[in-house]
């Protein structure tokens, strides 16, 4: 070994020889093996961990221990001594091996990024899953609380009110019901308004407040005149399903789809007696939420019912339920 910075312990064996700082460095059981001093606490003065690397210092090699001596290694053999991956990475690849099983491996490839050019990818200042696929909770009746998936970092509601319930046809017939608003946080969509019997009367439309986009529902189709006219088609919501118009006889409403949010129809008639209008959809909000809250508040509006039949008439269509739509994402 040239020229250490340590104690010359060369000699015969068992000998101590002569102590110098410039000549070579030897285990006093082997005059010939060069070896490293350490102070071991245990025994109280000096140890020697033999050394078999090469003299002359060589360009990316690492001192490693390999259970007996101190040993030069390079390349591949050093990688595998330091616990890392034996195949070294692509220059354009950036890998991660996992620190309980070295088979799970995660890369970053720059291959797409110009010529010349630095991508710079930021952290915010939170916790997240990269690669998650994003998932997707659906309310379709009821009321509750909404818990917000572990690493999510963003939510879109989409929420529709619900439907208003057709008029009956006939003399007197029973009133009709209008539909629930349904609620997420501080999002409304508003139930539709009830059809109304008589000539020309219309189901009013549901309301919709507090998200990136709110659209009122459709009002309920009309009736006109008063002998052999169909019943008024219900209002039509972003999600379609209304009851449709029924034909021109004494028959009844026909029901919305359930949670499309939209009118029931009005009952239809042949005598002279009044028809039944449609009622309302229920308003539609959609809204993006980032950084979301652990829970929310929600309630899925119900659909109203039809009017009851009056005298030589029918009962109205049922309003569609409501529905709440949330779209979760990790990244």
């Amino acid at each position: 070994m040239a020229t250490p910075h340590g104690v010359d312990r060369s000699g015969v064996a068992g000998g101590t020889g002569t102590q110098s700082v410039s000549a070579a460095l030897n285990e006093l059981g082997d005059p010939g093996k060069d070896a490293f001093p350490f102070w071991d606490d245990s025994a109280g003065d000096f140890e020697w961990v033999g050394f078999t690397g090469a003299d002359t210092p060589t360009d990316g090699a690492f001192v490693v221990g390999d259970g007996t001596n101190l040993v030069l290694e390079s390349g591949a053999t050093a990688r595998a001594s330091l616990g890392a991956s034996a195949t070294e990475p692509a220059d354009d690849v950036f890998k991660i091996i996992g620190s309980a099983d070295g088979t799970k491996k995660a890369r970053f490839e720059v291959d797409g990024v110009t010529a010349g050019a630095t991508r710079v990818v930021a952290v915010g200042d939170r916790n997240f899953t990269i690669g998650k696929h994003a998932t997707r909770q659906v309310f379709t009746g009821g009321s509750g609380t909404y818990t917000t998936p572990s690493a999510c970092t963003r939510i879109n509601v989409r929420l529709v009110g619900g439907g208003g319930g057709g008029a009956g046809s006939g003399t007197s017939p029973g009133a009709a019901a209008a539909g629930s608003n349904t609620t997420f946080s501080t999002f409304t969509g508003g139930g539709g308004g009830a059809g109304q019997a008589g000539n020309g009367a219309v189901g009013a439309a549901g309301t919709a407040a507090g998200g990136d986009i709110n659209i009122t529902g459709g009002q309920g189709g009309p009736t006109s005149g008063i002998a052999d006219k169909p019943g008024g088609a219900g209002g039509v919501s972003v999600f379609g399903g209304n009851g449709p118009m029924t034909y021109f006889s004494t028959i009844p409403g026909n029901a919305a789809r359930a949670n499309s949010g939209s009118g029931g129809s009005g009952a239809g008639c042949s005598a002279t007696v009044a028809a039944g209008g449609g009622g309302g959809a229920g308003g539609y909000v959609e809204g993006l939420i980032t950084s979301p809250a652990a829970t929310y508040s929600y309630a899925v509006g119900a659909g109203g019912a039809g009017g009851t039949l009056g005298t030589s008439g029918d009962a109205g269509g049922a309003g569609g339920s409501g529905i709440i739509i949330v779209d979760e994402w990790y990244d």
